[in-house]
């Protein structure tokens, strides 16, 4: 389950890391104050997930459950933000990014590995031993 999880967290993550180079390079910095994507919500995304799959890879090296649940607890709070960045660009505009779009299909390649990614950190974590 382990090299699943990762084959899914590095799916997401590729996908993500495309998905903000294209809101860097449509300003989205220099936009921060109008852009539907506010710029703290957009870098802690990344860093929590980044942050859980440290945890993650500790708990698969250890075989801590806590470590585990910690990472679930990292992506739970990353898949939060995610998801409120996802409605943000359902809402008006959504393909509007300083007259680009984000393209569908990698945002939702990015969410169908990142679900796919916290259902499986979860059954890591509820399971008996951590391997």
């Amino acid at each position: 389950m382990g090299l699943l999880t990762a084959v899914a967290w590095t799916v997401a993550a590729l996908a993500g890391v495309y998905l903000l180079s294209l809101w860097l390079a449509g300003g989205g910095l220099r936009r921060a104050k109008v852009t539907r994507f506010p710029a703290a919500i957009v870098f802690a995304h990344p860093a929590l997930a980044v942050s859980a799959l440290v945890c993650y890879a500790a708990a698969l090296a250890t075989g801590s459950r806590a470590l585990a649940w910690a990472a679930f607890a990292g992506l739970a709070v990353a898949a939060l933000l995610g998801f409120a960045m996802f409605t943000r660009w359902l809402g008006d505009g959504r393909h509007q990014v300083a007259g680009r779009g984000f393209p569908a299909l990698a945002v939702t390649l990015h969410g169908l590995a990142g679900v796919t990614a916290f259902t499986l950190v979860f059954l890591t974590a509820s399971a008996a031993l951590v391997f």
